[in-house]
């Protein structure tokens, strides 16, 4: 049986399959602290929404790829990769905390591009200082 997990298809297939899971976790979370529906706003073509969207998406899934290339451990591949969520989830309230004259989720709502865009950037930027803090 130990052969079968070294195959290099099956891990792939396995870190695959977690990070899927994880992902869809963790953008359900994000979904649950912003007042605006992710889908539904991207539905109707909030590009702010969608930018930010897939800033959180690229940085969930840039952490668990430099979780993987550290350890080769499934558990404890998922584990640095919920740390690293955990930390990009604080930075995303720390945004919205350094920006008291407005709210960032309503200009997100109000598909504010320019709210949206550093919203991404800002997730991916993140999710590379929180990658390369992964040992």
């Amino acid at each position: 049986m130990n052969q079968f997990w070294e195959n290099e298809y099956i891990q792939t297939a396995a870190y695959y399959s977690i990070v899927i899971l994880c992902m869809i976790v963790f953008l359900a979370i994000f979904e649950a602290v912003t007042r605006y529906r992710n889908w539904e706003e991207i539905k109707k073509g909030n590009l702010a929404v969608a930018m930010a969207t897939g800033g959180k998406i690229f940085g969930v899934a840039n952490i668990f790829r430099a979780a993987i290339e550290q350890h080769n451990a499934l558990l404890t591949m998922v584990g640095w990769g919920v740390y690293g969520f955990i930390l990009l989830l604080a930075g995303y309230f720390i945004y919205e905390f350094l920006t008291p004259t407005f709210k960032i989720d309503e200009e997100i709502q109000k598909d504010n591009r320019a709210v949206g865009f550093i919203s991404m950037i800002i997730s991916i930027g993140l999710s590379y200082v929180i990658g390369a803090g992964i040992k």
